[in-house]
């Protein structure tokens, strides 16, 4: 595909991208955003976004995991530095976190991989309008995995992970139905502008990073208590710990995306690119449930294409919003535009959630082994649901539980991968 196309295709999606729901078709509640924290989680949150063929994470050659000499690691990450304006060291740190990108993660490695051919272009144009160092694309490797849909344990969202007020500043739109945060085009404008303001006051690349991960003022009081120490290295006991592991994770991530044949790990492709995505526009308010329902196109490649509607509900539009869909399914969607305005009714009121309740459409059944202390309201937050969802699941359990009784609950893949992240910690 050529460049400029794939830009221009970036710059429409830029547009419309948004997470939504998986509600009722006529309800435009939000759906889950894929929350996250550590390296190891991020690349994980990739298998939710469901745009990958099951079978692919078996093209890894996984016998090629065995141990690389330090040396290999040291030559070919002086080969970065040389070409680089900011300074790619290697050390026990950054091993590490090559370990995690080729043996320990390497199957969502060729996921963020085959993603990159996505971003990439659009990273690269950006950062060289800002005269920028190129290389800091790889910075939302480390803050995403590549996933416009993540979002962090703050409330930091997006590629480039803004939390709400600090994307405010670079006048990204947060309201309760567009987060342009999630914005691919509009979030990498304002994450160069970041990095530019951080240049200035750092001139330094290692302490903007750390700076663009934890905060200048949290960079500016460890030199404080360093006495005045500004080499990152020198400065990493005094730093929090996610700032000290975020440059080592950065070089990494470059080191594995410049040399992932080395390790048999190749890129994966998402189940649609852009070259097989035209917009179209919608003048009315519609949500993607109805044109999901409407036309054959999943929720998830909606989400894929679209993830700045935060609600997967587009308003009353001011003028036409345009949305990405598929170019073989644009025929039915203009055929059914009629049906798919009219199945997007206003919100859905406490009758019909009730009426809705026990529904367990794309979730998985888990056995929940009732604990002291638990009652129906707090077994229900736990795994988001209502305690209707429960009492219809277990229609034979009293309303008083003891300790040991065991519930059916379904809960959606982001629910139980929390479940399990909770249990492992």
């Amino acid at each position: 595909m050529p460049f400029r196309v794939l830009i221009n295709f970036a710059i429409v999606i830029a547009l419309t991208l948004l997470p939504f729901s998986n509600g009722l078709a006529h309800s435009p509640k939000s759906y889950t955003n894929i929350t996250i924290c550590s390296v190891e989680q991020l690349l994980d949150s990739l298998g939710q976004l469901e745009l990958f063929a099951p079978d692919t994470l078996k093209w890894q050659k996984k016998g090629q995991t065995a141990s690389t000499p330090d040396l290999v690691y040291e030559v070919k990450i002086a080969e970065i530095d040389r070409l680089s304006p900011i300074s790619f060291d290697f050390n026990q740190h950054v091993k590490r976190y090559i370990d995690i990108y080729t043996i320990e993660r390497r199957e969502q490695v060729g996921q963020m991989l085959g993603l990159a051919k996505l971003y990439f272009p659009l990273f690269d144009e950006m950062l060289d309008r800002h005269n920028l160092p190129l290389e800091l694309k790889y910075l939302a490797v480390v803050e995403s995995a590549l996933n416009p849909l993540a979002v962090s344990p703050s409330g930091a969202v997006g590629l480039w992970q803004f939390k709400i007020n600090s994307g405010r500043m670079f006048d990204l739109e947060v309201n309760s139905y567009i987060d342009e945060r999630m914005d691919p085009v509009k979030s990498t404008e304002a994450a160069c502008k970041y990095l530019e303001y951080l240049y200035r006051i750092f001139g330094d690349w290692h302490l903007v990073m750390a700076a663009y991960n934890a905060g200048p003022g949290v960079v500016r009081n460890a030199i404080e208590r360093a006495d005045g120490e500004t080499r990152f290295w020198h400065l990493y006991d005094y730093l929090p710990e996610a700032a000290q592991n975020y440059v080592p994770a950065f070089i990494a991530a470059a080191y594995v995306i410049q040399n992932a044949s080395n390790h048999g790990i190749v890129a994966i492709p998402p189940m649609i690119s852009f070259e097989q995505v035209d917009s179209v526009h919608v003048t009315q308010p519609v949500s993607f449930k109805a044109i999901s329902d409407a036309i054959p196109v999943t929720m998830d490649i909606l989400r894929f294409l679209n993830p700045s509607f935060r609600r997967g509900y587009i308003p009353e539009p001011e003028q036409s919003t345009p949305i990405l869909l598929p170019t073989s399914a644009i025929p039915s969607f203009i055929q059914n535009q009629a049906s798919i305005y009219s199945n997007t009714l206003p919100k859905s009121t406490y009758h019909q959630r009730v009426a809705n309740a026990g529904n367990n459409s794309n979730k998985q059944k888990i056995l929940y082994s009732v604990k002291p202390g638990d009652y129906l309201h707090k077994i229900a937050i736990k795994h988001n649901c209502t305690i209707d969802d429960i009492k219809v699941w277990n229609p034979d359990k009293e309303a008083e539980l003891s300790a040991g009784d065991t519930l059916e609950i379904w809960v959606n893949k982001i629910t139980l991968q929390q479940i399990s992240s909770s249990q492992n910690n």
